[in-house]
């Protein structure tokens, strides 16, 4: 029997192929395909309908060989099943698509109770050239090891000696909450936090208190430990709190959330509970989720997608002309005022 040969394999089409069927330069395709300026609208339509018919696909080692830059960028976070991640990525993403950039989610780790340093920073730098850290003290040695590899580094959160970054002031996100309930006549003020998680230098719920505190002590209302719980950054820890507090001899008239999630928790129970709000009781959030909007929470807006979208374009600045100077941005806040907040329900006596 007469064994029949298998054909070989098409060979890959290559950028010259690109640039020869769309009649353009190399480079030309290489901007067009990357999304970069000075491409005609028409010529970019023109080099991505033929890329797409050659079925071209661009080799990352050998556009790194060709112009040592890997035209990619990591984002280093916490979570990945967060909505404040989430959203911090899909602004990164959004501007990376624009500067024809990808994107490398890089999720840390914890083992038992302490973060794993971030290792591998050799294999990474082949990878990416430049890094967004999202609420993540970095240890100098790290960040020094980043650096030194040749990487860009930016961050959201806590500032990083050197770094580029963005953030917004939480101890004012809980002095503005707490005013507000104060505004409105409410004395017993409780705080669902989370003072469980400090794996990652978290310091958000520390200085979110920090402002309630403020607040509190500048209207001269005694603070009763009784009234700070924790909420773990859950629904379900949210509604854990909320029980917590309410099992208490004098329960609160008003809770101040440090996340939309914690409250959504407590709202939840309340219901269950059949305690009115805002009659009965109080909410305030902060992050101002859509989810907010639908359930007339309460809360304290930040524009987190943006906060991703801003460092982004001031990394792919350093990455494009090495010359972006060293500033620390303060994203603003709002109160926004929904249904979830009133002035507290007169007790007749007697």
């Amino acid at each position: 029997m007469t064994q029949q040969r298998s054909s070989p394999p098409a060979s890959r089409a290559t950028i010259e192929d690109v640039a020869a069927a769309a009649n353009v330069s190399v480079a030309t395709v290489s901007r067009a395909l990357r999304g970069l300026p000075n491409v005609a609208a028409s010529t970019r339509s023109r080099v991505v309908e033929v890329a797409g018919q050659l079925n071209y696909q661009a080799d990352p080692a050998a556009r790194r060989l060709a112009t040592g830059r890997s035209h990619a960028i990591a984002v280093l976070v916490p979570f990945v099943n967060t909505w404040y991640c989430a959203e911090v990525m899909a602004g990164v993403e959004a501007v990376c698509a624009e500067a024809g950039y990808d994107m490398v989610v890089i999720a840390l780790r914890a083992e038992n109770g302490d973060r794993r340093p971030i290792d591998g920073t050799e294999a990474l730098h082949r990878r990416v050239d430049g890094i967004v850290v999202v609420d993540v003290a970095l240890e100098p040695a790290e960040l020094d090891e980043m650096i030194s590899r040749g990487l860009s580094v930016v961050s959201i959160g806590p500032p990083l000696p050197g770094c580029a970054s963005t953030g917004i002031d939480d101890v004012a996100v809980g002095r503005m909450a707490t005013e507000h309930l104060l505004g409105l006549g409410h004395h017993r003020i409780a705080l669902i936090g989370d003072t469980t998680d400090t794996v990652f230098g978290f310091m958000v719920p520390t200085m979110r208190q920090q402002g309630y505190e403020a607040a509190l002590n500048a209207a001269g209302v005694e603070l009763d430990d009784e009234l700070i719980v924790d909420g773990s950054f859950t629904v379900q820890g949210g509604a854990e709190a909320f029980d917590q507090l309410m099992a208490l001899d004098d329960p609160p008239t008003a809770i101040f959330a440090i996340g939309d999630i914690m409250a959504l928790g407590a709202m939840q129970r309340a219901r269950e509970l059949d305690i009115d709000i805002p009659g009965d009781l109080s909410i305030v959030g902060v992050d101002d989720q859509p989810v907010a909007e639908v359930l007339g929470l309460t809360t304290v807006h930040q524009d987190v997608a943006e906060h991703g979208a801003r460092v982004a374009r001031w990394l792919v600045d350093l990455l494009r002309d090495d010359d972006h100077s060293v500033e620390r941005f303060i994203a603003p806040i709002t109160l926004v005022e929904r249904t979830t907040t009133a002035a507290p329900a007169t007790v007749v006596v007697g």
